[in-house]
């Protein structure tokens, strides 16, 4: 039926369906005679056995979803896997799409490959209308692709960094709606930048009848941002989403997954990826769908919901401990933000030091953000870079809850992080102390005078 399973399948049972699919290529034909320079031919046992001798790859050189006639089984793959993530990506709350595929390549890449066919569709455009997010693979992607990205900065609203509808619509005014490739948003971020308002922007896209593409990196794992693609595309347009295999499917990095809700102009970017492709990331994702099955992905994104609400509510009491304060950012599912506005008064350094200390200690993927930092990319200049904004009124520190964290992740993060918090609250003492004596000698000298 082409649908994931409900109940996953073991291991055994995953490795002969594999190797059935592997005897249909030429490659693996007892007495193949191959005079092809492309005949499937591995110098090494071990190479072949990573592969599971499916070594031809996917698609033919004008087109990455074709059946390539000497690979049957890799044809095989490739059409089962996109068939299965397409029903993946429907359980987990897009619905109403209907075409999607695994590309072998990461988001901003796959990125690129939308904005590269819509040129075809809209040759004189020039222009991505881009509301900002501090992230360099997809504001390189428009880059790679030959656009000019329009930088639409966000509204602050409370802790939370959003969408400026009203310049989006009076930048594409300005600019005429001719002159605009798309408008380029993203669901799955940092806070305290939250998901883009994709209804808004896609009545706006609709209404001007410009292409809208969505980043929507690792949002696959949250409800609320599959159901801000579903709604966008209701009310207004949106013609492609991309997503991460890695951040949504715990595989190895390297893939993506292109969908949208027009067949024909989703089947038209896999058309635009020139020559075959590697077969890995689609391999790596349906060996995990088939040993997770339905229910054991419905299961993990249950999960990281439970555990985004655990890391909110024990992030704030440490906060709290700590004099600072928890962002107030209801509309990100996934990223929570702790101010370090204690460490930014008494240290410029303190904060990228508390980045450096939390890495020293093995916590990894906790970001520190300092006030104020300039960084130039691809000659554009970002202010308060990684922050999502020119002037952000805090420093702060980035935790997420993604698919497959469990407790003890949150617990010993939590752990360190009290650890490294106190060892800077006993030097600020220690320093205020100093200071103090310090001072109360100079008084004495001056009184002594």
């Amino acid at each position: 039926k082409g649908k994931c399973p409900e109940d996953g399948w073991d291991e055994s049972t995953i490795e002969l369906f594999l190797h059935e699919l592997a005897i249909m290529d030429s490659n693996n034909f007892l007495g193949n005679c191959g005079v092809g320079e492309r005949e499937g031919r591995v110098a090494s046992g071990l190479v072949a056995r990573r592969h599971y001798r499916l070594i031809h790859g996917i698609g033919r050189s004008g087109d990455i979803s074709a059946v390539q006639p000497k690979a049957a089984g890799s044809s095989l793959l490739n059409k089962l896997t996109n068939s299965v993530v397409l029903d993946i990506i429907k359980l987990a709350g897009v619905r109403t799409v209907t075409n999607c595929f695994v590309v072998p390549m990461a988001t901003g890449m796959s990125l690129t490959l939308c904005f590269l066919t819509l040129r075809h569709k809209r040759p004189t455009a020039k222009y991505i209308i881009w509301p900002r997010i501090d992230q360099k693979s997809c504001f390189k992607s428009m880059i790679t692709a030959g656009f000019e990205p329009v930088v639409i900065e966000n509204v602050l609203e409370g802790d939370e960094l959003r969408t400026d509808i009203e310049a989006v619509e009076a930048k594409i005014k300005a600019l005429g709606a001719e002159n605009i490739l798309c408008v380029h948003s993203t669901t799955s971020c940092f806070a305290p930048r939250v998901p883009d308002r994709l209804e808004e922007l896609a009545v706006i896209c609709a209404n001007y009848d410009i292409p809208h593409i969505v980043n929507n990196a690792y949002g696959v794992q949250s409800s609320k941002c599959m159901h801000l693609i579903q709604q966008g595309a209701r009310v207004g347009r949106i013609d492609a989403f991309v997503q991460s295999l890695d951040k949504n499917f715990m595989v190895p990095v390297g893939g993506a997954i292109i969908a949208g809700f027009n067949e024909s102009f989703i089947q038209e970017i896999s058309k635009m990826y020139p020559g075959k492709a590697s077969a890995s990331p689609s391999l790596d994702v349906l060996i995990t769908l088939l040993s997770l099955g339905a229910s054991g992905y419905k299961q993990l994104l249950k999960e990281r919901k439970e555990m985004f609400f655990y890391l909110s509510s024990e992030l704030k009491k440490l906060a709290d401990i700590h004099n600072e304060r928890l962002l107030d950012t209801p509309h990100n599912p996934i990223s929570l933000a702790m101010s370090l506005k204690n460490l930014d008064e008494n240290n410029d350094a303190a904060v990228t030091q508390l980045g450096s200390m939390l890495f020293t200690r093995q916590v990894s993927g906790a970001r520190v953000v300092p006030c104020g930092s300039v960084q130039t990319v691809n000659n554009y200049t970002f202010k308060g870079f990684m922050s999502h904004a020119n002037d952000y009124p805090c420093a702060y520190l980035n935790a997420a809850s993604a698919i497959g964290i469990k407790k003890q992740d949150v617990d010993v993060f939590l752990k360190r992080l009290d650890k490294c918090l106190k060892t800077f609250r006993k030097e600020a003492k220690k320093e205020k102390s100093v200071n103090g004596i310090s001072n109360s000698n100079a008084v004495t000298e001056q009184l002594e005078d």
